[in-house]
């Protein structure tokens, strides 16, 4: 090899060097840990999930690529939440996903430094996680997904949907809806102006899901307003079928449970917020911090009627509601 081309491969190399090594810095993995509410053979809860990932894909954050996983699963108990969160917390993840209040709060307790992204909080600021709304402040950060106001629109359509109910249950668990009196204020007013008597059904277990259902069913014009709580989700399947039942009219918080059953649900698209999560994951993963991401809040809401249901319960769904409604089962 002459002199001429021995340097122009070294000149070659060393010019290379930089781009090699921006690539592989590049491509270096990071891991995301993710704790959901939910069990893991819930199908809505692995649609989010789902959903979740294939938003960081479309980032260019790819799985087995640049990306891995770990994953816990709740399933509705909070001290089980409480174990997978000092998990994850101590596995170092360079975020963490939490899903709904008693997960973040269970993480929030055992890191102050990791970054964590929300979904499904309904009170951030109420709750501890952050400063504000607008400047979080802290190493969290997130979506919420209702606003206190959300309630008056479910009492407002359980009593368009079924004009006799007068009495109405308000059912949620302590230990996973902890943000309860956020909603209290907006509900009782609005139940007031649509003449509806409410009570708060706490409840704790399967027995005592059906024990409230069960005493709404023998007595005449009650209906149940099923709390945004992610215990009433991994339940939702007895509270549908109890509902069914004992002949209750009753209004939720999440789509699903409309498509799978239920009367009537008027929320937010869950599936979308997941996605969305994805934005500010990446922009964590790009050296953005929690502090200085606002909380989003959702803008986009949907109705979903089940005539069925209806059908089943001997009401008639009046036309002004069908025409508002964005799915009709």
């Amino acid at each position: 090899m002459d002199r001429r081309t021995f340097v122009a491969g070294v000149m070659s190399s060393l010019l290379a060097t930089p781009i090699v090594a921006r690539a592989q810095q590049a491509e270096r993995s990071r891991q995301i840990g993710v704790l959901m509410a939910f069990a893991e053979g819930d199908s809505e809860s692995r649609l989010r999930l789902a959903a979740f990932k294939e938003g960081l894909a479309v980032l260019g954050w790819v799985e087995g690529r640049n990306l891995t996983f770990e994953v816990r699963w709740m399933a509705g108990e909070v001290d089980r939440g409480a174990g997978f969160a000092k998990e994850l917390v101590a596995l170092k993840p360079d975020v963490i996903l939490a899903h709904t209040t008693p997960v973040t709060a269970a993480l929030q307790r055992e890191t102050r430094t990791i970054p964590i992204v929300f979904t499904a909080v309904s009170d951030p600021v109420g709750s501890g996680f952050v400063k504000s709304r607008a400047q979080p402040g802290g190493n969290i950060t997130g979506f919420a997904n209702l606003e206190s106001s959300m309630v008056e629109k479910w009492v407002q359509l359980l009593k368009e949907i079924a004009p006799r109910v007068t009495r109405a249950a308000v059912m949620f668990n302590p230990k996973t809806a902890p943000y309860v009196e956020y909603y209290l204020q907006p509900l009782n007013a609005a139940a007031t102006r649509f003449g509806v008597k409410t009570v708060m059904a706490a409840v704790g277990s399967e027995i005592d899901i059906e024990n409230v259902i069960a005493g709404l069913g023998r007595e005449p014009g009650s209906g149940l307003i099923v709390m945004s709580d992610g215990y009433m989700s991994v339940h939702r399947k007895s509270i549908i079928d109890l509902t069914a039942r004992h002949k209750v009219p009753a209004i939720y918080y999440v789509d699903s449970m409309a498509v799978e059953g239920g009367l009537i649900s008027y929320g937010i698209d869950n599936v979308d917020l997941f996605r969305r999560a994805a934005l500010y994951v990446d922009r964590i993963l790009r050296g953005a911090k929690p502090a200085d991401l606002p909380v989003q809040y959702p803008s986009k809401f949907e109705l979903v009627i089940n005539t069925m249901t209806a059908k089943t319960l001997g009401l008639t769904i009046p036309q002004s509601i069908l025409v508002r409604a964005d799915r009709v089962i």
